[in-house]
């Protein structure tokens, strides 16, 4: 056998080839190639909703959800967390290219809505009719506030002032403008029947006469001015105002 020949394949059998070092331009071509083939690979990776045919335009996808009402509303029922772009595996720009395609004109209303609000507005014009108001807004009542209602709200009451005392207002600064009232007139309407009842009543006499035969009387005929409309008492002073007649029972209500 020959040793020498067979020392020598072992020889070159355990000897690893050598490897070229590699120069900067070769290194920096491998890592864009690396790259390059990355970005493709992410590319044809895109995935697109299990509705979309392959064989089909993307386009007309978009072409449909554009035109069709019913196609729109089933993409955005179904898929409400995607866009139909998207979907099909276009961009955004490919959606807005395709709506500018099919609809056109919307840009020129764009633009004329927006010299439309550039334009002055001419406020000078004229009435076509003109009449006379029977009342203002300062003298309109409303004639809620002026009817009060008993327990039962089978009954109405409106009360008018009739005669007010000259007396001046104590401590106009802390509860404003006030007039001491001494004689109302009191309309009671019956709503199941409509009967109507009125009548006078002196309230400052009726005061002395509880305050003689029964030492005491609750009546309050201060009211503040801003409660007075057109002569009435709003309903909010109602009760203070006829508080010794129903006690003394001259009125029911």
């Amino acid at each position: 056998m020959d040793f020498k020949r067979y020392f020598g394949k072992i020889k070159n059998k355990n000897e690893k080839p050598e490897q070229k070092p590699e120069t900067l331009d070769e290194t920096q071509d491998n890592i864009v190639q690396e790259q390059e083939s990355e970005i493709a690979k992410q590319v044809d990776v895109k995935k697109t909703l299990n509705f979309v045919d392959a064989k089909k335009d993307p386009h007309e996808y978009i072409r449909r959800y554009l035109m069709e009402s019913k196609y729109k509303d089933w993409f955005n029922r179904n898929y409400p967390n995607h866009t139909i772009y998207d979907a099909v595996g276009l961009s955004m720009s490919d959606y807005l290219s395709m709506k500018r395609e099919l609809f056109p004109e919307s840009e020129t209303i764009n633009e004329e809505g927006s010299n439309r609000k550039e334009k002055p507005v001419n406020t000078n014009f004229k009435p076509t009719t003109t009449h006379e108001t029977k009342t203002s807004f300062d003298e309109f009542i409303d004639e809620r506030i002026l009817l009060s209602h008993n327990a039962f709200g089978d009954k109405e009451m409106k009360i008018k002032i009739l005669e007010v005392s000259d007396e001046i207002a104590p401590l106009v600064t802390k509860f404003g403008d006030r007039v001491k009232i001494n004689k109302i007139i009191v309309t009671i309407k019956h709503l199941q029947t409509q009967q109507i009842e009125e009548g006078e009543f002196d309230i400052e006499s009726i005061e002395k006469e509880l305050a003689e035969k029964r030492h005491y009387t609750s009546t309050n005929r201060w009211v503040p001015t801003r409660d007075i409309k057109n002569g009435y008492v709003t309903n909010s002073r109602h009760t203070a105002l006829i508080s010794d007649a129903a006690a003394l029972d001259y009125i029911t209500f």
